[in-house]
């Protein structure tokens, strides 16, 4: 039975529907649309729409041009041609099988004019649903209906031949275990532990996107162990495995990869501030030492931002969101360093250190805590919350999140009577730290201590 929530893209799909039908072509709904409203996610009226049809793509971009609002045809040559209608986006590909040439990145497609055979080509079985407009038959061939009520994992074909279609869909599997709760059949991580090596053809730009969605569901941490356990991670992330080999029995240290995918879970779903914290211990492995007191990992922060740039440099994020991660990973640690209190001077170059990413570090400060030690824990949660509470009160007072010198380099020249050079740069990073130290001056006390400093330097000279 169709849910009636299907009726709204009955409506909005009417004219698209009779369009196909006259021109004696069929039209079927297909992908995350099927699947989100049989799962009760989503109102297939509510999102744009996947269709699927056995007319070729040049007779899709005949058949929608003049009706359409606007229409796009960049996947054209892979069967797909885009368009917007009354503010919904729709995506209309030919049915098709598409497979890799071995180790190309590039899809041969070959079209055909059998829904199922198209299904059949699909990742998984939850996604090899169709709806055929505008009576809405469903077309299920490989009971995805029934995998999807049983939380169940599987793939149309061989698995084998799904992943050596597109080995991203190793990848995907995992986000599909996290985002939706599925349980994979056993098949599946054998598969994906004896292929994942072919990932290697995919690009870089394509697993990025696939690690986003799975990082920014409520719950990554079982799509993140599952690509840790087949040996998937090795291909992408291979710093993520490393952390497992982090146990210290004698010392009982925990497991870095198990509190790292702990820390994933609790911070929000945003999706820079989950690559922080998958990424803020990868320097551990690298500065591990053993000594009287135990474990240590002096300066992990520093190494990790190090290696955090190197890795999503590699993976081709764009360059503010390296910035973004690394700066995270960098200053993770800089809440610990303030043990006796939250002086004036602490509070501002905390605040000036995490600039706008200010609140973004203290939930990760909050996430990193995965102590099962409830004093501990508590003892945090309140060091945190009195932190918070000084930046309040001190912004209240100042112009916190925006520190400067309380002069600027014209008023510095103009005083000294020197032109542009390092000698201004030194008299403003003076005049920094004496803001940051003390809190606002004054432009009067700020000349009188920049006349000191000058006269200390030309003296020294």
């Amino acid at each position: 039975m169709i849910p009636d929530r299907f009726q709204p893209l009955v409506q909005a799909t009417a004219d698209l529907a009779r369009r196909f039908d006259e021109a004696g072509h069929r039209l079927y709904v297909v992908g995350g649309s099927v699947r989100d409203a049989f799962a009760g996610d989503a109102a297939p009226g509510e999102q744009d729409v996947d269709l699927t049809t056995d007319a070729l793509p040049d007779e899709v971009e005949r058949l929608v041009k003049g009706w359409a609002d606007a229409v796009w045809v960049q996947g054209k040559r892979f069967g797909t041609v885009g368009l917007k209608k009354g503010g919904r986006v729709f995506e209309i590909t030919t049915h098709r099988a598409e497979v890799y040439v071995p180790d190309s990145r590039k899809p041969e497609v070959s079209f055909g004019d059998s829904v199922e055979v198209d299904l059949s080509r699909r990742d998984f079985t939850v996604n090899a649903m169709a709806l055929r407009l505008p009576d809405l038959e469903l077309v299920d061939p490989f009971d995805g209906l029934a995998d999807l009520a049983a939380h169940r994992l599987r793939t149309p074909l061989a698995p084998e031949r799904s992943f050596a279609d597109d080995p991203l869909r190793m990848l995907r599997a995992a986000r599909f275990m996290a985002g939706f709760g599925l349980e994979p059949v056993p098949e599946i991580p054998a598969a994906v532990t004896a292929m994942h090596d072919r990932l290697s053809i995919v690009s870089a730009e394509r697993i990025r996107d696939e690690l986003d969605k799975l990082l920014v569901v409520d719950k990554p941490s079982p799509g993140l162990w599952f690509v840790v356990e087949t040996g998937l991670a090795a291909e992408f992330l291979p710093e993520l495995p490393g952390l497992a080999l982090e146990q210290d029995p004698i010392h009982r240290h925990k497991d870095v990869l198990a509190h790292t995918l702990a820390v994933v879970d609790k911070t929000g779903p945003d999706r820079l501030l989950r690559l922080a914290a998958l990424l803020h211990d990868v320097g551990k492995p690298r500065t591990r030492a053993f000594g009287p007191g135990g474990v240590t990992f002096h300066h992990h922060e520093v190494v990790g931002a190090r290696m955090t740039r190197d890795r999503l440099t590699a993976l081709r994020y764009p360059h503010d969101d390296v910035q973004v991660v690394t700066k995270l990973v960098e200053l993770h640690l800089r809440f610990h360093t303030y043990r006796l209190g939250w002086t004036d001077r602490a509070v501002r170059r905390y605040v000036r250190d995490a600039g706008p990413l200010l609140d973004r570090l203290n939930e990760l400060t909050r996430s990193d805590c995965t102590t099962r030690n409830a004093a501990r824990a508590r003892a945090l949660e309140r060091r945190m919350d009195e932190l918070e509470r000084r930046i309040e009160e001190l912004r209240a007072q100042e112009e916190l999140d925006s520190v400067r010198p309380e002069l600027d380099g014209r008023q510095v020249m103009e005083h000294l009577g020197v032109p542009p050079g390092p000698v201004v740069g030194e008299a403003l990073e003076l005049l920094l730290e004496l803001r940051l130290d003390e809190g606002p001056l004054g432009e009067e006390e700020a000349y009188r201590r920049l006349d000191e400093w000058w006269e200390k330097r030309q003296s020294a000279g």
